[in-house]
């Protein structure tokens, strides 16, 4: 059975400009119950997160902020949210989300979680609305206990993966593959160990070619024996930051890519959703949604 991480703190109300983006966590699995791709039986609510499995990845000063409310003005507008202990608990509870979608995807093939892919933060601040870097966190927590000798992230999101690339930089039992605009946010890049970075306007023809032709070369590559995927659907043209003209089907598409590739190979795969800010819900949740019926349809 294909589990799902979502906790009604993922939809933690926000002062009235981020309140939007954050009502996808609730809407997503209440339309996959709605409409029978899922039941109750495939969710579950993670725990918080344990303050040494954070520390294997994240700075213990940096930490320490985060808990005991003492971000700096200038922290807390790098990050873009305003400081509160219900957003470093749904934090800390996303992080272990994603940690515990890692040993439900080595059982089933795959794993996802309603939120996560928190890929700019890095071990020492957070940065574009990420605390801390769910992915950089579990892909640590499984190489320590040696579930897993060899990790590719797939990281699809619209921004490239900056705090995951330099968290990873040290780590060559991790590869970091980020595909994003070129000229979008985050303005200075990190390396990944392999970036690619898209024009503004790319089509999403263009968009599946170089997608197509990269991934299976780079899964006969790396060899890994598990995967992050980061699906963000600010890739669609409808998205207000995004630059790029991917169509929702197309945005389908290269979630079934994708799956495909890793189910051929037998790779599991632990799933966040990351970003999407098309200004109309119903096309963000629509998209988003895909994600899960499509692993659904090809792990299950």
């Amino acid at each position: 059975m294909i589990k799902i991480a979502f906790d009604p703190i993922y939809a933690h109300p926000l002062p009235e400009n981020h309140r939007f983006p954050m009502l996808k966590y609730q809407l997503i699995p209440e339309q996959l119950m709605h409409e029978g791709s899922y039941t109750a039986e495939n969710f579950f609510s993670p725990d918080i997160c344990p303050d040494q499995i954070i520390l294997d990845t994240h700075d213990q000063v940096y930490f320490n902020k985060l808990v005991q409310q003492q971000l700096s003005p200038s922290e807390q507008r790098k990050i873009g949210f305003p400081q509160s202990p219900e957003l470093t608990k749904r934090e800390l509870i996303i992080t272990q989300g994603t940690i515990d979608a890692c040993s439900f995807a080595i059982e089933s093939g795959v794993s996802l979680n309603v939120a996560g892919g928190t890929h700019h933060a890095f071990a020492d601040r957070g940065e574009g609305f990420c605390l801390l870097n769910d992915m950089a966190v579990a892909a640590n927590a499984l190489l320590h206990q040696r579930l897993s000798k060899k990790i590719l992230i797939i990281d699809l999101d619209v921004h490239q993966g900056n705090g995951t690339a330099k968290l990873m930089e040290q780590e060559p039992r991790v590869f970091t593959f980020s595909m994003h605009g070129a000229h979008n946010y985050p303005f200075h890049k990190e390396k990944s160990d392999l970036d690619i970075g898209l024009k503004d306007g790319t089509t999403g023809q263009e968009y599946l070619t170089i997608l197509s032709e990269i991934l299976p070369k780079l899964i006969d590559q790396v060899k890994p024996d598990f995967a992050f995927y980061l699906s963000g659907v600010d890739i669609l043209n409808t998205d207000k930051f995004g630059k790029l003209q991917v169509s929702i089907n197309e945005c389908k598409q290269r979630d079934e890519l994708v799956f495909t590739l890793l189910k051929k190979h037998q790779i599991p795969v632990t799933v966040a959703l990351g970003g999407g800010y098309s200004p109309d819900i119903r096309t963000i949740v629509e998209a988003h949604c895909n994600t899960f019926r499509l692993a659904s349809q090809i792990f299950d």
